[in-house]
């Protein structure tokens, strides 16, 4: 990983899950968290004490005044929009949850928004930093797999599986038009034409709401969502993605079949990467002895110590942070990455309220 050349100080927006996530990464990445702020005045404490920042700021005016370089959003889906785009007007680089924003054209507003400003965008599609998902891209380049045949795979939760659950992320209003495919489904996508360098060029998909309501309010987001697509070289593949999938925790399989080789990568078990050969397969492990240079760059652990998510998030902020300082590090996701995603998702939304029907994904923006 890159070196900071001096100490980046940051604000984190939001003080759940994610914004804990952000600030441990932060902080291991060698920056200050200067400040958070929490869902309302009353909670800037606790929002501090959850991310580790020196002091809870009661607005977020107050945050972007103070002397901070990056801000970290981690809010519902329907205020990143807003709460970006004053932190660019503010001159100050973002790091923003996904989706980048709820629509295409905010999506897209928010990437011209910084590169006019001259500022770092980055969106922590953070699979992409597992050493063996750089080891698969690796290898893929490198023609192992012969010619690709089909991509396949699956990213199954069960956190909604219940009829008591419940989420912000449920309601429309907050998590956006989509739930269940912007959230996890765009993660697979992004994984997928990250590591082949192919992108998906139409796309045919079906919906579902298992649970029609939650806590007596009607439901309007999908549970699961199932597509085949087709990408730019004519690959063929589908995707299964689900939160009511019991017993799955959060299980993102992706399968790449080729003439020569094929390969699977499991995010539940990153230490590892099939490869299937038509004489015999075996299993890949990580260990940086062996590791290709692009995949040794992510690697934190030696050989044989668990490597996992919160790992990958560290590399990728660590990334973030080196692009602040002027570095361009190789499969950083950006806004473009942030606002490519927006158009795979809207394509998806606008397939299934077409009864399946093949959506082209816009390639040129």
């Amino acid at each position: 990983m890159s070196t900071n050349a001096r100490k980046l100080r940051v604000g984190i927006v939001g003080g759940g899950f994610m914004g804990q996530v952000h600030g441990r990464a932060a902080l291991v990445s060698g920056a200050t968290v200067v400040g958070a702020v929490g869902s309302s005045p009353a909670r800037a404490d606790a929002a501090a004490e959850a991310t580790g920042a020196e002091r809870g700021f009661a607005t977020l005016d107050e945050l972007l005044a103070s002397d901070i370089d990056v801000v970290h959003v981690c809010t519902p889906n329907n205020t990143h929009r807003d709460v970006t785009l004053k932190a660019l007007e503010a001159g100050k680089h973002v790091v923003c949850e996904k989706p980048l924003a709820t629509s295409v054209g905010d999506a897209t507003g928010l990437q011209a928004a910084a590169f006019e400003a001259g500022l770092v965008g980055a969106v922590p599609f953070v699979y992409r930093y597992h050493p063996m998902v750089r080891e698969l891209r690796t290898r893929i380049a490198a023609g192992d797999a012969g010619t690709i045949t089909s991509l396949h795979g699956s990213y199954l939760q069960d956190w909604l599986a219940g009829a008591d659950d419940q989420n912000w992320r449920v309601d429309d209003t907050t998590g956006g038009p989509s739930r269940t495919f912007a959230d996890i489904g765009s993660h697979w996508c992004d994984l997928t034409e990250f590591v082949t360098g192919d992108r998906i060029a139409a796309i045919s998909a079906q919906l579902r709401t298992v649970r029609a309501q939650r806590g007596g309010v009607e439901v309007r987001t999908e549970d699961l969502a199932t597509a085949q697509f087709r990408t730019e070289a004519g690959v063929v593949g589908t995707i299964v993605v689900s939160q009511v999938a019991a017993g799955r925790k959060n299980r993102l399989y992706l399968e790449v079949s080729g003439t020569e080789s094929s390969f699977g990568f499991d995010q539940e078990d990153p230490d590892r990467l099939w490869v299937g050969r038509r004489q015999a397969s075996k299993l890949l492990t990580r260990d940086p002895e062996t590791l290709s240079p692009p995949a040794a760059r992510v690697n934190r652990l030696p050989a044989g110590h668990a490597q996992g998510y919160q790992d990958a998030f560290d590399s990728f902020v660590a990334d973030s942070y080196a692009a602040v300082l002027g570095d361009h590090p190789d499969g950083l996701p950006d806004f473009a990455a942030g606002a490519r995603s927006a158009r795979v998702v809207d394509a998806v939304l606008r397939s299934a309220a077409a009864d399946s029907a093949w959506i082209t994904v816009d390639n040129n923006a």
